[in-house]
């Protein structure tokens, strides 16, 4: 049977240990609190992308590296480059979450003009302009964007010219 001195010290024991967890434990900081010690939110350039802007959604389907996992062949897409209207890097991203991952990323970005830089699967390297919109998907494909991008500024420059130019331009060939 157990003394009395020894239930009463597991008894005072059993009092205490509660209450110094409770009272000497971890401490709950409330966010905007007025400590000054308590430096608050702490942000790059005091602002939270992913709450304060509005948000869209880019995908790209860049060029593909081939992997062979035992004789099953994998094609993930290759990494791209983000970068802002004015040429400043942005954001790389990988475009697969594995080797074995085919399925291009699905990025957040807030919404404006990017370029995006990625490799195609014909042309290399291109930069692709890219407006990004909020709450929208926006889908890049280098090698069919550049074709288009091509036939806009084909178009843009032949319009350009004044109507009695191309007038005399095709009267000028030869039949």
């Amino acid at each position: 049977m157990k003394s009395p001195l020894c239930s009463s010290l597991l008894k005072a024991a059993l009092l205490i240990v509660p209450l110094a967890l409770c009272f000497g434990g971890s401490t709950v900081a409330k966010a905007g609190g007025k400590d000054p010690l308590s430096p608050g939110p702490v942000r790059p350039g005091n602002l939270d992308y992913q709450t304060e802007l509005p948000q869209g959604y880019l995908r790209v389907y860049s060029a593909t590296d081939q992997f062979d996992d035992g004789g099953v062949l994998y094609y993930a897409h290759s990494s791209y480059s983000i970068y802002t209207t004015d040429g400043k890097f942005f954001k790389n991203v990988e475009n697969h979450i594995s080797r074995s991952d085919e399925i291009p990323t699905l990025v957040m970005l807030p919404t404006g003009s990017y370029t995006i830089e990625a490799r195609s699967e014909s042309r290399g390297y291109v930069r692709v302009p890219t407006v990004i919109t909020a709450g929208r998907r926006t889908v890049v494909d280098p090698d069919n964007e550049q074709t288009d991008i091509q036939k806009r500024l084909t178009r843009t420059k032949h319009s350009r010219r004044p109507v009695d130019q191309r007038l005399m331009s095709r009267a000028q060939a030869p039949s």
